[in-house]
């Protein structure tokens, strides 16, 4: 990978590699989750479990905070929650203190995959960290923290 990049753009700098590793890493994570999701009939993609994994942590929010904290734009989270919603496992109701507000409600089929995809997902990240340190991931982490902090 790296000596195919360098030929197309003829040399390799830091801020270049860090860009590649950081999709690449993305995509393989995904794919890994979306397989191991598809093993255990949870009936989600990645970014539906993104959305479930917000309201089993704070139920009853509106679309506006969801796309806030996962970091989506109005129409994908919009098309997120209507396939959940499809899948009965959010349910749009009215606020009671503006009608014209929705709040995403978990249903209990939603409710309900916490524990398996939470597994799922644990197992992943002791795949993902196996064999490096806590001191690395600590690095790791802050370091991505920085970065998504400089980007917001």
């Amino acid at each position: 990978m790296q000596i195919l990049f360098m030929k197309l753009s003829g040399k390799l700098n830091h801020d270049e590699l860090f860009a590649i590793l950081n999709g690449r890493i993305s995509m393989l994570i995904n794919r890994y989750l979306y397989n191991k999701f598809r093993e255990a009939n949870l009936g989600i993609t990645v970014e539906q479990w993104t959305v479930l994994a917000c309201l089993w942590e704070k139920d009853k929010v509106t679309q506006q905070t969801l796309s806030e904290i996962t970091f989506r734009d109005q129409p994908s989270i919009t098309r997120l929650i209507d396939n959940l919603e499809k899948r009965n496992l959010v349910v749009r109701v009215s606020d009671p203190s503006d009608r014209r507000t929705k709040l995403i409600y978990l249903t209990e089929q939603g409710m309900a995959l916490e524990h398996r995809s939470t597994e799922i997902i644990g197992a992943a990240v002791n795949k993902v960290l196996f064999d490096i340190s806590d001191e690395n991931v600590l690095i790791c982490r802050n370091t991505l923290k920085k970065v998504l902090d400089n980007l917001v």
